[in-house]
Order: C-alpha cells, then sequence, then structure tokens
C-alpha cells in the first residue's frame, strides 16, 4: 500500500507539472497570412506567336520589390530554350509579370529573377537565426496536386491567387550532403519548389526544393529546404541586399499577457508605495504633534509666566500711583498710573495671544509641510510633460517586430498633438493617434503617443490588396487639421480615424514601443 501511495503522489506531481507548463505559442495566421502575400507562382511558357503554352510552373517569394528566389530546378529549361519567357504571378492583384534570369546556382538550386518593367510586390523578411528544432514551420506554395484537384486550367495557372499553406515542424540536425538544407514535416508537392517555409512570425528560414522518396507507401513524408546560409551566400554573390531580422519571435498574445502582468505588478508596486508613504506621512505626522504640542505648551507657559510678571508690575506701578498720591506728587502720579495701565494692558493682551490647545493641530500641519518638498516642483533632468524634441528608442522586450527596421526615433511633440511642426495627431478615447494609410504598400500604421510617460508606440497591420482599398478609399474622406489647430478639431480628427480602425484586424502584425528622453 505505501508504494502505490507513492506512486500514485508522483504520478500526481508529473501532471501538475505537465499541467505548469506553458503551451508553445503558435502560429499566428495573420502574419502567415501576410507573408503568403509576397509567394508568387512561377511559370514557364513557351509562345510562338501565336499559342502559349504552359511547360511547367513553381514557386517562389519577393525579396525586394522587383526581385522573386526561386529553385534553380524549376528555371532550368530557360537555359536550354531561348524561345521560353518566365513569368511571375503573384497571389494578388489582376495579372503576372514577365521576368528574366539573373542569377542560377545549381550548385544549391537557387535561381534569382528580375521582373521586367515597373513592380511594386510586398517583400519578404528573411530570419537570420537558426531555427529551433522542432520549431513549428509553414511551407507555402503552389502544389501542382491542389491545381489538379481543382481542375484549373492555364489561364487560372498565370491568374493571381491564393497560395497553398502547409503547417510542419524542423527537425534538426539533418541535412543533404550536396549543400545545407532544413529537414521539416510542412508538406510540399511539385509545383511548391522555390517557396518558402516560414517560421511562426511570417520569416524565411528556407527555400523549399524537395522531399524524400521511399517505395513504402507507409512511410512518414520528409521535406528538405535550402538554409538561410545557403541563401544568404548566393544573395550576396547576386550583390542583393534582402531585409533581415534575428529578433526572436513573439507573439501579442504574449506581449499583451506580459503587459498585464506588467500593469499589475506597478499596481501592486503603486499600492506598496502608497501604503509606505502614508505610513511615512503618518509618522512624520504624529512627530510634527509632539513637536506643535511641545512648542505650544511651551509657549502657553512663557506666556502665562510673562501675563503674570507684567500683572505683577502692573500692581506695583498702581501702588506707587497711590502713593504719590498720598505725597501730591502729581506728575509721579500720571506717570505710574500710566505706566500701570500699560503694563496692565500688556499683560492682558499677552494672555489673550498666547497660543490654544487647538492650535497643536494646525501648528504640526506647518512643521509637516516645511518638512515636505515643495509639491509641483521640476526634478532634474528636464520637463515632465512629454513636449520638446524628443528621441524614441525601441524597447525590444516588449516589442513584436517581424519586417520592419529597427532604428532611432526623433519625435518633436508640442502640446496641441502636432509632431515635428508639420503632421497633427487626432485626440480620441486612446489618446493621441495619427493613422497611416500609405499608397505605395499594403501596410497600414497607427502611430500613438502619450506625453505623460513618454511612450511611443507603432502599429503595423499588413493588409490584403482589397482591405487596403477600402481602407485608402476612407482616408480619402478624412481632410487632417494643420498643426496649431483648436483642440475640437483635434478631436474630430481624431473621431473620424476610428472608420479607418473599424477595417483593421483584432491584432496588429507588428509592435513597436519605445521609450522616449529629450534630445540631449
Amino acid at each position: 500500500m505505501p508504494s502505490i501511495r507513492r506512486t500514485a503522489r508522483v504520478i500526481a506531481l508529473l501532471l501538475l507539472a505537465f499541467i505548469a507548463i506553458p503551451a508553445p505559442a503558435l502560429a499566428d495566421p495573420a502574419d502567415i497570412a501576410a507573408a503568403s502575400r509576397s509567394v508568387v507562382r512561377v511559370v514557364i511558357i513557351q509562345n510562338d506567336g501565336s499559342n502559349a503554352q504552359l511547360i511547367t510552373h513553381g514557386s517562389g517569394f519577393v525579396i525586394a520589390p522587383d526581385l522573386v528566389v526561386t529553385n534553380a530546378h524549376v528555371v532550368e529549361q530557360l537555359r536550354q530554350d531561348d524561345s521560353l519567357i518566365v513569368g511571375v504571378v503573384p497571389a494578388e492583384g489582376r495579372s503576372g509579370y514577365q521576368a528574366r534570369l539573373v542569377a542560377y546556382s545549381p550548385r544549391n538550386d537557387l535561381a534569382l529573377l528580375k521582373i521586367d518593367g515597373k513592380a511594386a510586390l510586398s517583400p519578404v523578411t528573411l530570419f537570420s537565426g537558426a531555427p529551433a528544432d522542432s520549431a513549428e514551420v509553414y511551407a507555402v506554395g503552389y502544389p501542382g496536386n491542389v491545381d489538379l484537384a481543382q481542375g484549373l486550367s492555364m489561364a487560372d495557372l498565370v491568374t493571381p491567387q491564393a497560395p497553398v499553406k502547409a503547417r510542419g515542424y524542423v527537425s534538426a540536425g539533418r541535412t543533404s550532403k550536396s549543400f545545407d538544407t532544413l529537414l521539416h514535416t510542412a508538406p510540399i508537392g511539385a509545383g511548391n519548389s522555390g517557396g518558402p517555409l516560414f517560421d511562426s512570425c511570417g520569416r524565411v528560414l528556407g527555400v523549399n526544393s524537395f522531399g524524400t522518396v521511399s517505395d513504402n507507401s507507409t512511410d512518414s513524408a520528409f521535406y528538405f529546404a535550402i538554409s538561410m546560409r545557403e541563401l544568404a551566400a548566393f544573395l550576396r554573390q547576386a550583390k542583393v541586399e534582402a531585409h533581415v531580422s534575428g529578433l526572436p519571435c513573439t507573439s501579442i498574445a504574449d506581449l499583451d499577457r506580459a503587459e498585464s502582468e506588467r500593469a499589475a505588478s506597478d499596481q501592486a508596486r503603486q499600492a506598496a508605495d502608497a501604503e509606505a508613504k502614508s505610513a511615512t506621512k503618518a509618522k512624520a505626522l504624529e512627530k510634527a504633534r509632539r513637536d506643535a504640542e511641545i512648542a505650544v505648551l511651551s509657549e502657553r507657559d512663557n506666556g502665562m509666566a510673562l501675563a503674570a510678571l507684567l500683572l505683577v508690575a502692573a500692581l506695583l506701578a498702581g501702588g506707587s500711583a497711590l502713593l504719590f498720591a498720598q505725597r501730591d506728587e502729581a506728575r509721579n502720579v500720571r506717570i505710574a498710573g500710566g505706566a500701570g495701565g500699560v503694563l496692565l494692558l500688556a499683560a492682558i493682551v499677552t494672555w489673550l495671544v498666547r497660543p490654544s490647545l487647538e492650535s497643536i493641530e494646525t501648528r504640526a500641519e506647518d512643521i509637516l509641510a516645511t518638512a515636505s518638498p515643495t509639491p509641483g516642483a521640476t526634478p532634474s533632468g528636464g520637463a515632465t510633460d512629454g513636449t520638446g524634441r524628443l528621441v524614441c528608442v525601441i524597447d525590444t522586450q516588449r516589442s513584436r517586430v517581424t519586417v520592419s527596421d529597427i532604428t532611432d526615433v526623433p519625435l518633436a511633440w508640442s502640446a496641441d498633438g502636432c509632431v515635428n511642426g508639420r503632421a497633427q495627431y487626432g485626440l480620441a478615447q486612446d489618446g493621441w493617434t495619427r493613422i497611416l494609410v500609405p499608397d505605395s504598400e499594403e501596410t497600414i500604421s497607427v502611430n500613438r503617443y502619450d506625453p505623460a510617460t513618454r511612450t511611443y508606440i507603432v502599429e503595423r497591420f499588413l493588409m490584403s490588396l482589397d482591405d487596403m482599398n477600402k481602407a485608402r478609399a476612407e482616408r480619402k474622406k478624412i481632410v487632417a487639421p494643420a498643426c496649431g489647430a483648436p483642440t475640437d478639431a483635434a478631436r474630430r480628427f481624431g473621431e473620424a480615424q476610428q472608420a479607418i480602425k473599424a477595417l483593421l484586424p483584432a491584432e496588429p502584425n507588428e509592435r513597436m514601443r519605445y521609450n522616449c528622453q529629450p534630445q540631449p
């Protein structure tokens, strides 16, 4: 029986330990969806002038507005047949683009395409760190078996459409012998070649290239992606600079949870500080009362003693006046009588002006006020109202950055909500904000500044093309007031921006929190 009880206790402890382990954060679907809009279909077409024929197709991803990475084997036929042309079909839009091969590396199965003419595709971000073993990954591309199952025609294959997403996990420690690869379990098929392998923040970990082959249908399938080490070297040789990030992947939910814990901790600390200050003030007030009581009682005793002395002196002067009157010394009578009257009046006044016992409390408050610092005094280090010329530095521990560059932000803030002397912020329930809806990219930024804490927050939403167009239409309806406008105008502007906010997803893809300090 004792051994059974011990075993039960061990099982219970293991279960509690298992429950206490937090579940790993899964990928944010919004991040994968946003990154997938940078994935393209790469098509090889033969056109004899009258007829066009699709020879083959694969996948790729955008690393610059006019540059696409894919596999070398996807575009291999271009080098063998000059009559073939290569096209890039984006995930969104109305049509594709003709491109040309500008870099080719069969050794590690990488190729680079440059779009002819003007293109403004959204680039992805490359992750410069090493993916953790068993990390969640997404393979995104255009598998041919899906196209076949849907019955897509050639016209469909050269029309923009969303890519297919498949989830899996990294199996670290295994690579191919020919070149450095990542082994993973995110399913890919013919047509996925050249597509990206994303981490849970939508950053590229590698380029999907091939899968395992087995005669046994019961064997598990594994897949290989060309590693970032190979891709980075390939891009350097091609003299291409892509956007790279090495920050850890933190979810917005994790940030919100950390902020809630920080707020609870701050509230507890503020409550403890308030309690400590209250106890200190009570102790100081008690001491001030004792000091005031001693001072008042001492002044009362001194006043009573002085009044008594003055009264005695007045009586003596009165006695002297009587004596002088008996001697018929009129002049001395007047002097002695006047002196006696003055002394008697002084005794009465001294008695009346001695401090009362009720004044002890007032005296204690005066002592306490004299000992306390002057309220509203400005501490050293500049103004505390958050205005002036500031430099804002990102707090990476409280930020989620997936595609943006990290740089310090200069900020000149005026009390009326004007930034850098040219951009008026709107005033709403959530404070001072400015929503940016650019025409050149599919990203909406909500910029917020809190003068009380000197905190500048930028939240970026990576939008679909349709949602972006809706937001642009709403933005055109709003007229931002000029700097220096009355507060009412800033409030109207803040309320008008809510129409754009209503179109945004519940959570941003990025949240960058900056701490601002006065410029030296």
